[in-house]
C-alpha cells in the first residue's frame, strides 16, 4: 500500500507538471487573462504539494531498507533540488517574466523526472 501511495503522488507530480505545461502553452496562445493563469497555477501547487508531501512521506517509509544504496542518494538529493526549486518558483513566480517562469519550470519538470529515472534504478 506505501509503494502504491508513492507511485500514486509520484505520478500526480509529474503527471500534473507536464500537463501544466501543455494547458499554459494553450491558455497563453489563446490570450486568456493572466489571473486565468494564476488561479491555474494557485490549484496546482495545492495538488502538486499535497503530492509531493505524500510521495516524500511514503518515500521515507520505503527508504528505510534502501539505505545505503547510491541510486537512493542521487534520488533524494534530485528531490531535495527539485522541491527549492518549486518553492522558490512558487514564491517569486509573481516578480517573474514569463520567460523566467517558463525556466523555472522546465527546470522542474526536468528535475523531477530525474527523480524518476532515479526511482526506476532503485
Amino acid at each position: 500500500m506505501v509503494r502504491w501511495l508513492h507511485l500514486v503522488s509520484a505520478s500526480v507530480w509529474v503527471g500534473g507538471l507536464v500537463t501544466l505545461g501543455a494547458l499554459v502553452a494553450a491558455v497563453r496562445r489563446e490570450g486568456v487573462d493572466r489571473s486565468v493563469l494564476q488561479v491555474m497555477a494557485r490549484m496546482f501547487g495545492r495538488v502538486s504539494w499535497t503530492a509531493m508531501g505524500v510521495a516524500f512521506l511514503t518515500g521515507v517509509w520505503m527508504s528505510i531498507d534502501l539505505i545505503g544504496e547510491p541510486a537512493l542518494a542521487v534520488k533524494l538529493a534530485t528531490v531535495v533540488v527539485t522541491a527549492g526549486l518549486a518553492a522558490y518558483h512558487q514564491m517569486a513566480a509573481a516578480n517573474q517574466t514569463p520567460r523566467t517562469r517558463g525556466i523555472f519550470q522546465g527546470l522542474i519538470l526536468l528535475s523531477s523526472l530525474g527523480i524518476v529515472a532515479a526511482a526506476v534504478a532503485l
